[in-house]
């Protein structure tokens, strides 16, 4: 029999190939007995074994049968729509024009309804600007990444193989201890170590609070405006979102309390995301009775507190929760950077056990390795020394952001959200939102990156208005970049005289 062994790779699999292709080509036609391993061995000039495992393989396939006492056969029914075959190292067909429809669940398609468009991402496209004021980066440049290497190297070098297996699906220990420490020291969190789920960022407690406490066509208030990430993970859930005006105060209870009354209220009480007003206590004890007089739960999103200018901290939700109502989240995002990928979720002892489930159906648990290096780092004290280190630089960095503004802007400018955070909201209430856009193009063009605050908003704003961070430049480039601004306001404003009805 005459075979010829093209292509690359092993000559097994070059002898299955061949015997294949003369299979589906009809030369060795269904029910024929195939050449005897020895003849066909010697026929090709390879080793009897070659043969046999290129025999064996067309039976695991279906192609041939072997028959006790009287060889191997082609099958009499071949595998269905077998494909052609294709010689080793040659390029996939094309996919077909009209893919198949897969129905998607109806989780997916509230997902899609309620992501942004292009799609869901927390990064920002990054141009080749000279000075971008991208908010929700951390300040890159004091970053103890040294330190952080070290530890992380320590805990690599030094690994177990029990911290090498699946971790706890609601965190490694050593980390669940040193942030109930932690937390308890900077932010006035009440927990024990078993009340803390470890997630892969804010985002997935945000993902599980939805899975876990969320039914389809619940009530739940969200901040007006505020962070979409609440947003897209609720609606997906199948919440029916409830917009709470924010003012200069934050959150209006008063207002939510003239509502319906809802299941779930998501706030970001430090720090407002994006306006940046700080819950006074007043408003967060209010918040408080109104959950347990409409037994309600308070999910609050912590994400930027260490970073606060005015005073000290404010007290978080859950320090002065006392009726078990408040699921608190935070994570190492802002605090070092969002590549670690490690976020925390405290929740109520009596939903403790059940957050854990959920994370295990999710994931199994987050990456040990770097929660132990955390653990490391918060035990050490490097984490604190890092945030009141970083708080100090930030400090002037805001400072020159405002001064800037207010140089080169003045009256033209109302700048709110300075008191916390790493970044502030930039008003022009001399141009319309409907310039908004003009404006962004324009600051590009002058090698500035300018973000609108509108997406954050359901009702867009009137007048354009911008996310500022700071955090991630220098002194010096904040105020050239707010030079260019200004110059790029009043060149627009001059074209658009109209702009300041």
């Amino acid at each position: 029999m005459w075979l010829a062994l093209e292509g690359e790779g092993p000559l097994h699999r070059r002898t299955y190939r061949a015997l294949r292709t003369a299979i589906l080509s009809g030369v060795l036609p269904r029910g024929r007995r195939l050449p005897s391993s020895r003849a066909l061995a010697r026929d090709l000039g390879v080793s009897r074994n070659t043969v046999l495992a290129a025999y064996e393989q067309l039976a695991a396939e279906g192609y041939a049968a072997p028959r006790a006492g009287s060889g191997t056969y082609v099958a009499a029914r071949l595998p269905d729509e077998a494909p052609e075959p294709r010689p080793a190292g040659a390029a996939r067909a094309p996919a077909a024009a009209a893919p198949v429809h897969v129905r998607g669940s109806a989780w997916l398609a509230r997902l899609r309804r309620a992501a942004p468009r292009p799609g869901l991402s927390w990064r920002l496209g990054r141009e080749r600007l000279e000075i971008d004021f991208r908010y929700g980066d951390p300040a890159y440049a004091d970053l103890p990444i040294t330190a952080w290497c070290r530890a992380l190297g320590r805990r690599a070098r030094r690994a177990r193989i029990a911290e090498l297996a699946y971790a706890p699906p609601g965190g490694a220990p050593e980390l669940r201890r040193a942030l109930a420490a932690y937390l308890a020291r900077a932010r006035g969190v009440a927990c024990t170590p078993d009340e803390i789920v470890v997630t892969y960022g804010t985002q997935q407690a945000i993902d599980l609070v939805g899975r876990a406490l969320v039914d389809p066509g619940d009530r739940v208030a969200v901040e007006e405006p505020g962070y979409g990430g609440i947003a897209v993970a609720l609606e997906a859930a199948g919440a029916r979102l409830v917009p709470v005006p924010v003012d200069d105060d934050g959150f209006d209870v008063a207002r939510l309390a003239r509502l319906a009354p809802v299941r779930l209220v998501c706030v970001t009480p430090s720090h407002q995301f994006p306006g940046g007003a700080v819950l006074p206590l007043a408003r967060r004890l209010e918040l408080l009775g109104y959950a347990r007089s409409r037994r309600a739960l308070v999910f609050e999103d912590d994400y930027d507190s260490e970073y606060r200018y005015a005073g000290r901290p404010v007290e978080c939700l859950q320090g002065l929760d006392g009726d078990g109502r408040v699921l608190y989240a935070g994570s190492a995002s802002k605090l070092l950077f969002p590549a670690l990928r490690i976020g925390w979720l405290v929740v109520p002892g009596a939903l403790a056990d059940a957050f854990r489930l959920a994370k295990a159906a999710c994931d199994t648990g987050s990456a040990s390795l770097e929660q132990l290096a955390l653990a490391d780092f918060i035990e050490s004290g490097e984490l604190e020394r890092h945030a009141r280190r970083t708080r100090l630089r930030n400090a002037l960095r805001r400072a020159a952001l405002l001064e800037a503004l207010r140089a080169r802007l003045g009256a033209a400018a109302v700048v709110g959200g300075t008191d916390a955070g790493l970044h502030v909201v930039l008003w022009l209430p001399d141009l319309p939102a409907s310039q908004a856009t003009a404006l962004r193009q324009r600051c590009r063009a002058a090698g500035v990156g300018l973000h609108p605050v509108a997406p954050y908003y359901r009702t867009p704003p009137e007048r354009a208005g911008f996310v500022m961070g700071y955090a991630a430049l220098s002194e010096e480039r904040i105020r050239e970049g707010v030079a260019r601004l200004a110059a790029c306001v009043e060149d627009l404003l001059r074209a658009e005289p109209r702009g300041r009805s």
